[in-house]
């Protein structure tokens, strides 16, 4: 590991791939309040201290709009690390906290960060071309024309664990995964604004990778690597975001 590999060990066994997201999750929601601090909204309720639609769109909000009407396809990989507000950042962020040391420590930090990144994908993805389906198969699952949010990811740590529960024949961690996936999925359909495409499309994409990358299997260079390099992917996603979105700042 050309040196580095007493320095990740103190990270500890994710990496720090815990406190990476919630930084990086929390720096990403100050930037959009920052952006148009006009538009934050301030009336106590799931909305407090939202950025607004500017702020959320500025940073690589996905959905139906953003990727088929504007053509910004890599808000694919930016929008699980925005968020619409306090509420829905705090929640995520104790979820991130509990989930994603507990992938790492089973998959290892680069394919844990791998799931993370892939499966935000697969749910924004599925909800982008949610509205594309008959109305018949939306009333439901309820898709909006933009859609933020690291529950898509969360879902994927979620899928992730259940396969290994299956593969690794941990039968009680999967019971108490699938209540946590059940339970988090129905709670959508209770509360506005939830995006359950997102949600289904990051726990198959999740459950998938895992398929995929196998958790039996020791973890190699290339995954760390190939983990590495979709953070960087993630991160040219939201600075691309913000370039190409300023003309419409500007003009808004």
């Amino acid at each position: 590991m050309w040196g580095l590999t007493p320095w990740l060990r103190r990270l500890g066994q994710d990496f720090g791939l815990g406190p990476l997201i919630i930084g990086v999750c929390v720096l990403v929601y100050l930037g959009a309040l920052a952006i148009a601090p006009a538009d934050i909204e301030l009336e106590l309720g799931l909305g407090f201290l939202s950025p607004g639609g500017r702020g959320l769109f500025a940073l690589g909000a996905s959905g139906f709009t953003p990727v088929f009407q504007m053509g910004r396809w890599w808000t694919l990989l930016s929008a699980s690390w925005i968020h619409g507000g306090l509420l829905h950042i705090l929640f995520n962020m104790l979820w991130a906290r509990q989930l994603a040391p507990a992938v790492a420590h089973l998959y290892g930090p680069g394919r844990a960060t791998l799931i993370w990144v892939w499966s935000g994908v697969a749910g924004f993805a599925a909800s982008s071309t949610a509205p594309l389906f008959p109305p018949i198969v939306n009333v439901v699952m309820r898709p909006g024309p933009w859609t933020v949010g690291a529950s898509a990811s969360l879902f994927g740590l979620l899928g992730a664990l259940v396969h290994f529960s299956r593969r690794g024949g941990a039968r009680e961690m999967g019971t108490q995964v699938w209540s946590w996936a059940i339970a988090l999925f129905l709670f959508g359909f209770v509360i506005p604004n939830v995006d359950n495409w997102a949600h289904l499309g990051g726990f198959l994409g999740g459950w998938m990778l895992a398929k995929l990358l196998d958790p039996l299997q020791a973890e190699r260079l290339d995954h760390l690597l190939a983990g590495l390099v979709s953070l960087l992917l993630s991160l040219a996603a939201i600075v691309w975001s913000l370039v190409t979105a300023w003309p419409y700042l500007q003009a808004g």
